[in-house]
């Protein structure tokens, strides 16, 4: 559980810091945010990997939803349009962070299965 509580830190400092560097342009003391906003990510994604999450579930996750975070949210806080196109490319996001999640689980668990045929 840690480290997704690890991962979720992670999302939210990365998510600020790029909201932050859009409020930057007119308020430039957010650079600061935007600064620490991305150091805690790396610092957080860091520890998740730590944790032993897979790097490529790790940063999977981390980017998609970073990504689909930071386009709804803009859309909310600085007016920026979300069109029905955009919103079906989130959902294939979303759709594709739980295919390798799955993916991932999957592989986990056949790991441990010793007949050794990997499937």
């Amino acid at each position: 559980m840690t480290k997704w509580l690890l991962l979720a830190a992670a999302i939210i400092s990365e998510v600020t810091g790029s909201l932050s560097l859009k409020g930057a342009l007119d308020r430039p003391a957010l650079y600061a945010v935007v600064a620490i906003g991305y150091a805690t990510s790396f610092v957080f994604l860091a520890a998740v990997l730590r944790q032993g999450m897979g790097l490529g579930v790790a940063y999977g996750i981390w980017g998609a939803l970073g990504v689909a975070s930071t386009a709804l949210l803009s859309a909310a806080i600085f007016d920026e349009t979300l069109t029905p196109l955009m919103g079906a490319g989130i959902a294939l996001i979303i759709a594709g962070v739980l295919v390798v999640e799955l993916g991932a689980q999957r592989a986990g668990v056949h790991a441990l299965v010793p007949d050794g045929d990997g499937r």
